[in-house]
């Protein structure tokens, strides 16, 4: 006859008090942890598991990285993080990084500024054949003041294709497209709720500009869609009752565009704009902040979450990743960068404006050459103006090429894109001087993208200072491997770390004694 013996019950781990066990069980993230009181009742730990028989001044629960944001953020986009990778221009946010985020449970955007509309339609067609049975992808819709009619026309590719999520970028004023994103497909829900079909998530910078995509859209931009036909009466009664976008992206000290605001004193600003725009319009549903640049580190990324935003977005550091449509040569410079290691150039895009964007500074001379192009721009009527010396020299050194030949490269290209540029400029000589340097300027961008090894001194590559901080934080571990360098993997870090050093933060307001350990993450391969 045998005896059945009693379960033993698991050994519950003693509370430790020395720094360097404390910090072990701090990294504990997804195990509740008591907050103790050693035998003199002065002397403070952790323990782990059911309550000790030793005092307990407090408990926290699990911490997860998907809890670090607002909860609606996940829920509104069908995702389990709140992370976003943002849309880097010309492609280099590729579809292939948009589908690796959509895949891992995150939103990620295509970075449709600056390309061709046919390329555009292309990669759009492609991702929506993918990702059709997904909600959580979407595509950039950049603010194009010198195109208008390009930037309207991609906008109704957008919605043709059924794009879910359009985040829209550089914006200065609302325009016609972007109004048509927000507005197009509202409707009634079953419980009389206003239903979007498209969700937009606005990047902004200034006050003002939040302002206005907090606000229902204006009447008069409104009626233009209707009287086009491009919107519905009932569709446009409807854009009057909600934000044209309840998702703002706060963009503080980020790579390109950029106003160089700090997010400390950025997004508070902003989200009391967004409470007093609530409180006077009504809305239903609340309208939720996030965060976007100089966001290269954990302890970034946390701050950022414990300044209140709901979600985060992460740029410039992508252009490292495998999925970066960016060239081995711009990556590896990108790799060497420190946080001083920028510079502010001409935009493109917006150089007639004097509109500037951050840049990489080390190995590269684009942000002198290009600045240098600009203030004789600013200088001069015409290229007829321009003192033969120094056409001479910008000839020579930053065009390599008479104004002539780039002139007629130039013309060719708007040839394809829109003849009506090729007028104005032989109309008005100083515009056509514009798009000769505007020539260096996108040409730059391309180079870089190629890997155009003769002009590597001129690559322009987007950059600002979370781009050295990261490059510190990976350094000597698997993230520092090119190979490793995956989005998603520099998400799930970025977001662990977070964690890790939100529950540091979490102890310390208990007055545990934390050690300097405490407060770093290192990287490594998560899943």
């Amino acid at each position: 006859m045998s005896v059945l013996s009693a379960p033993v019950a698991p050994a519950v781990p003693p509370p430790v008090f020395s720094p360097e066990e404390i910090a072990v069980r701090a990294r504990r993230i997804r195990e509740p942890v008591h907050i103790v009181s050693g035998p003199s009742g002065r002397e403070l730990g952790l323990a782990a598991g059911p309550l000790p028989a030793v005092p307990v001044l407090g408990t926290l629960p699990p911490l997860y990285p998907e809890w670090l944001g607002g909860r609606t953020f996940c829920e509104a986009h069908g995702v389990r993080f709140p992370y976003v990778a943002g849309e880097m221009a010309n492609g280099i946010a590729t579809t292939r990084m948009v589908s690796a985020m959509a895949r891992a449970e995150m939103l990620g955007f295509f970075g449709a500024g600056g390309l061709a509309y046919a390329d555009v339609e292309r990669d759009v067609h492609a991702l929506a054949g993918e990702l059709r049975s997904r909600s959580n992808w979407g595509v950039n819709l950049i603010h194009s003041p010198a195109e208008p009619a390009l930037e309207f026309r991609v906008a109704e590719l957008l919605l043709r294709c059924g794009v879910p999520r359009i985040s829209a970028s550089a914006y200065m004023e609302l325009t016609p497209a972007v109004v048509l994103c927000s507005a197009r497909g509202l409707r009634r829900g079953t419980d009389g709720s206003i239903v979007r079909r498209t969700r937009m998530l606005a990047k902004i910078s200034r006050p003002e500009v939040a302002e206005r995509f907090l606000s229902p859209a204006p009447a008069e931009l409104l009626d233009l869609l209707v009287g086009q036909g491009k919107l519905t009466p009932q569709e446009a009664a409807l854009a009057a009752l909600v934000p044209v976008a309840e998702d703002i992206t706060v963009e503080a000290d980020s790579g390109g565009h950029t106003d160089n605001r700090p997010l400390s004193v950025l997004l508070p600003r902003m989200a009391l704009l967004r409470d007093a725009l609530c409180h006077r319009f009504g809305y239903r549903r609340p309208v939720r902040i996030g965060a976007a640049g100089g966001l290269g580190t954990p302890a970034a990324v946390g701050a950022a979450f414990a300044l209140g935003a709901s979600y985060v977005v992460i740029g410039s550091v992508n252009q490292t990743a495998v999925e970066a449509g960016l060239s081995d040569e711009a990556k590896a410079m990108l790799c060497e960068a420190d946080v001083a290691d920028v510079a502010m150039a001409p935009a493109a895009d917006m150089f007639e404006l004097g509109v500037t964007l951050q840049v990489l500074s080390r190995g590269t001379m684009f942000a002198q050459r290009a600045g240098r192009l600009h203030a004789v721009y600013r200088a001069h009527g015409s290229l007829e103006e321009i003192p033969p010396a120094v056409r001479a020299a910008i000839e020579r050194d930053v065009l390599r090429a008479s104004f002539d030949e780039v002139w007629q490269h130039t013309r060719a290209f708007w040839e394809r894109r829109d003849p009506s540029e090729i007028a104005r400029a032989e109309a008005d000589p100083k515009h056509r001087m514009a798009l000769i340097f505007r020539w260096y300027l996108g040409s730059s961008s391309r180079w870089a993208i190629t890997g155009e090894a003769a002009r590597r001194t001129d690559y322009q590559i987007w950059c600002g200072p979370a781009t050295g901080a990261f490059n510190r934080w990976v350094a000597g571990t698997f993230l520092a491997e090119p190979q490793n360098r995956s989005v998603v993997q520099i998400a799930l870090n970025l977001l662990e770390g977070a964690a890790v050093l939100t529950r540091a933060h979490q102890l310390r307001t208990y007055g545990v004694p934390l050690p300097s350990e405490a407060f770093v993450y290192t990287p490594r391969g998560l899943a």
